[in-house]
Protein backbone atom coordinates (compact mmCIF):
# COMPACT_ATOMS: atom_id res chain seq x y z
CA UNK A 1 0.00 0.00 0.00
CA UNK A 2 1.22 3.66 -0.89
CA UNK A 3 1.93 6.02 1.36
CA UNK A 4 -0.08 9.36 2.48
CA UNK A 5 2.63 11.35 1.39
CA UNK A 6 3.21 9.27 -2.21
CA UNK A 7 -0.52 9.75 -2.52
CA UNK A 8 -1.05 13.20 -2.47
CA UNK A 9 2.19 13.65 -4.59
CA UNK A 10 0.30 11.62 -7.38
CA UNK A 11 -2.68 13.40 -6.91
CA UNK A 12 -0.64 16.54 -6.89
CA UNK A 13 1.46 15.57 -10.58
CA UNK A 14 -1.55 16.10 -12.59
CA UNK A 15 -2.18 19.58 -11.63
CA UNK A 16 1.63 20.10 -12.04
CA UNK A 17 1.37 19.10 -15.44
CA UNK A 18 -1.43 21.20 -16.69
CA UNK A 19 -0.11 24.43 -14.82
CA UNK A 20 2.90 23.26 -16.52
CA UNK A 21 1.00 23.26 -20.13
CA UNK A 22 -0.61 26.54 -19.35
CA UNK A 23 1.98 28.71 -18.70
CA UNK A 24 3.96 28.34 -22.38
CA UNK A 25 0.88 29.30 -23.59
CA UNK A 26 1.51 32.90 -24.72
CA UNK A 27 0.29 35.65 -27.15
CA UNK A 28 2.08 37.79 -29.79
CA UNK A 29 1.27 40.85 -27.73
CA UNK A 30 2.90 39.60 -24.55
CA UNK A 31 5.85 38.92 -26.19
CA UNK A 32 5.96 42.51 -27.86
CA UNK A 33 6.07 44.06 -24.74
CA UNK A 34 8.97 45.41 -23.57
CA UNK A 35 11.15 43.77 -20.79
CA UNK A 36 11.15 45.51 -17.74
CA UNK A 37 14.19 43.89 -16.32
CA UNK A 38 17.53 45.50 -15.97
CA UNK A 39 20.82 43.16 -16.98
CA UNK A 40 23.45 42.83 -14.56
CA UNK A 41 26.09 44.43 -15.95
CA UNK A 42 29.15 42.63 -16.21
CA UNK A 43 32.74 43.51 -16.50
CA UNK A 44 33.35 42.40 -20.11
CA UNK A 45 32.61 44.67 -22.48
CA UNK A 46 29.19 44.63 -24.74
CA UNK A 47 29.39 43.37 -28.28
CA UNK A 48 26.28 43.06 -30.24
CA UNK A 49 27.50 41.45 -32.73
CA UNK A 50 28.62 38.06 -30.35
CA UNK A 51 25.15 38.78 -28.58
CA UNK A 52 22.99 36.20 -28.45
CA UNK A 53 20.17 35.65 -30.97
CA UNK A 54 21.60 38.37 -32.90
CA UNK A 55 21.89 36.48 -35.74
CA UNK A 56 19.26 35.04 -35.80
CA UNK A 57 17.07 38.68 -35.94
CA UNK A 58 15.61 39.45 -39.31
CA UNK A 59 14.82 42.30 -40.23
CA UNK A 60 12.80 41.68 -42.96
CA UNK A 61 10.88 39.94 -40.43
CA UNK A 62 10.35 42.55 -38.00
CA UNK A 63 7.11 44.90 -38.50
CA UNK A 64 7.88 48.32 -39.00
CA UNK A 65 7.44 50.68 -36.25
CA UNK A 66 4.45 52.02 -37.14
CA UNK A 67 1.86 51.28 -40.07
CA UNK A 68 -0.71 53.96 -41.22
CA UNK A 69 -4.13 52.65 -41.79
CA UNK A 70 -3.90 53.69 -45.64
CA UNK A 71 -1.68 55.74 -47.97
CA UNK A 72 -3.66 58.71 -48.06
CA UNK A 73 -5.08 58.51 -44.46
CA UNK A 74 -2.72 58.47 -41.48
CA UNK A 75 -5.68 58.05 -38.18
CA UNK A 76 -8.97 55.95 -37.84
CA UNK A 77 -11.86 56.99 -38.92
CA UNK A 78 -14.43 54.74 -36.75
CA UNK A 79 -14.24 54.94 -32.50
CA UNK A 80 -14.64 51.26 -32.33
CA UNK A 81 -11.33 50.62 -35.05
CA UNK A 82 -7.89 49.65 -33.78
CA UNK A 83 -5.03 51.21 -35.44
CA UNK A 84 -3.57 49.25 -37.84
CA UNK A 85 -0.28 48.41 -36.00
CA UNK A 86 -2.32 47.63 -33.24
CA UNK A 87 -4.82 45.32 -34.87
CA UNK A 88 -2.09 43.07 -36.82
CA UNK A 89 0.04 41.95 -33.75
CA UNK A 90 -0.57 38.53 -32.36
CA UNK A 91 0.31 34.81 -33.71
CA UNK A 92 -1.31 35.30 -36.70
CA UNK A 93 0.86 38.23 -37.80
CA UNK A 94 4.53 37.34 -37.04
CA UNK A 95 5.97 36.49 -40.21
CA UNK A 96 4.00 39.00 -41.94
CA UNK A 97 6.10 41.16 -44.15
CA UNK A 98 4.08 44.43 -44.03
CA UNK A 99 5.91 46.17 -47.02
CA UNK A 100 4.55 43.15 -48.97
CA UNK A 101 0.64 43.46 -47.94
CA UNK A 102 -2.21 45.59 -49.71
CA UNK A 103 -2.92 48.64 -48.59
CA UNK A 104 -5.60 49.83 -50.24
CA UNK A 105 -6.71 54.06 -50.38
CA UNK A 106 -8.91 55.25 -48.02
CA UNK A 107 -12.53 55.88 -49.80
CA UNK A 108 -13.39 58.82 -47.40
CA UNK A 109 -10.44 60.78 -49.41
CA UNK A 110 -11.76 59.44 -52.57
CA UNK A 111 -15.09 60.44 -51.84
CA UNK A 112 -14.76 64.06 -50.67
CA UNK A 113 -12.97 64.69 -53.80
CA UNK A 114 -16.43 64.17 -55.77
CA UNK A 115 -17.78 67.68 -56.83
CA UNK A 116 -21.21 68.37 -56.00
CA UNK A 117 -24.11 67.44 -57.88
CA UNK A 118 -26.06 70.63 -58.68
CA UNK A 119 -29.99 70.26 -59.17
CA UNK A 120 -33.39 72.17 -59.35
CA UNK A 121 -35.31 69.44 -58.17
CA UNK A 122 -36.20 69.32 -54.18
CA UNK A 123 -35.71 65.57 -54.13
CA UNK A 124 -32.88 63.97 -55.99
CA UNK A 125 -32.77 60.23 -56.26
CA UNK A 126 -28.77 58.25 -56.12
CA UNK A 127 -28.66 54.16 -56.90
CA UNK A 128 -24.24 54.30 -56.75
CA UNK A 129 -24.74 54.35 -60.36
CA UNK A 130 -27.05 50.95 -60.94
CA UNK A 131 -26.47 47.85 -61.43
CA UNK A 132 -24.66 45.20 -59.38
CA UNK A 133 -22.36 47.58 -58.50
CA UNK A 134 -24.67 50.36 -57.14
CA UNK A 135 -26.63 49.94 -54.22
CA UNK A 136 -30.72 50.94 -53.17
CA UNK A 137 -31.81 53.39 -54.67
CA UNK A 138 -32.81 56.72 -52.11
CA UNK A 139 -33.97 59.70 -52.00
CA UNK A 140 -32.23 62.44 -50.70
CA UNK A 141 -33.83 66.16 -49.59
CA UNK A 142 -31.80 68.85 -50.66
CA UNK A 143 -34.09 72.13 -49.79
CA UNK A 144 -31.67 73.26 -46.69
CA UNK A 145 -29.04 75.30 -47.82
CA UNK A 146 -26.09 72.66 -47.34
CA UNK A 147 -24.68 69.78 -48.96
CA UNK A 148 -26.48 66.87 -48.62
CA UNK A 149 -24.65 63.44 -49.34
CA UNK A 150 -25.66 60.07 -49.72
CA UNK A 151 -25.46 57.48 -47.13
CA UNK A 152 -24.38 54.46 -48.86
CA UNK A 153 -22.06 56.07 -51.16
CA UNK A 154 -21.24 59.75 -50.20
CA UNK A 155 -22.19 61.84 -53.26
CA UNK A 156 -22.76 65.05 -52.78
CA UNK A 157 -25.70 66.46 -53.91
CA UNK A 158 -27.16 70.31 -53.45
CA UNK A 159 -30.13 72.48 -54.90
CA UNK A 160 -28.78 75.00 -57.33
CA UNK A 161 -30.65 77.80 -55.75
CA UNK A 162 -28.68 77.37 -52.30
CA UNK A 163 -25.46 77.80 -55.00
CA UNK A 164 -24.52 81.58 -54.01
CA UNK A 165 -24.59 80.73 -50.33
CA UNK A 166 -22.48 77.47 -50.81
CA UNK A 167 -20.45 79.70 -52.56
CA UNK A 168 -19.96 82.08 -50.04
CA UNK A 169 -18.80 79.76 -47.84
CA UNK A 170 -14.87 80.14 -46.38
CA UNK A 171 -14.77 76.32 -46.80
CA UNK A 172 -16.73 73.02 -48.30
CA UNK A 173 -15.98 69.68 -47.62
CA UNK A 174 -16.47 68.98 -51.15
CA UNK A 175 -15.32 71.09 -54.32
CA UNK A 176 -19.00 72.87 -55.89
CA UNK A 177 -17.42 73.46 -59.64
Amino acid sequence: MMSATRLRAAYRLPQQLRLAQRSFATTGRQLEQQSTTVPAESNSPRNPDNAPGAAVADPAAQPPAHIDQAPNRAGIWARSQQPRDKAMTGPRFEQTDFSLQPQPWSAMELVHKQPVRWTHDRIVACDGGGGPAGHPRIFINTDKPEIATCGYCGLPFANEHHRKHLESLPQTSYPLS
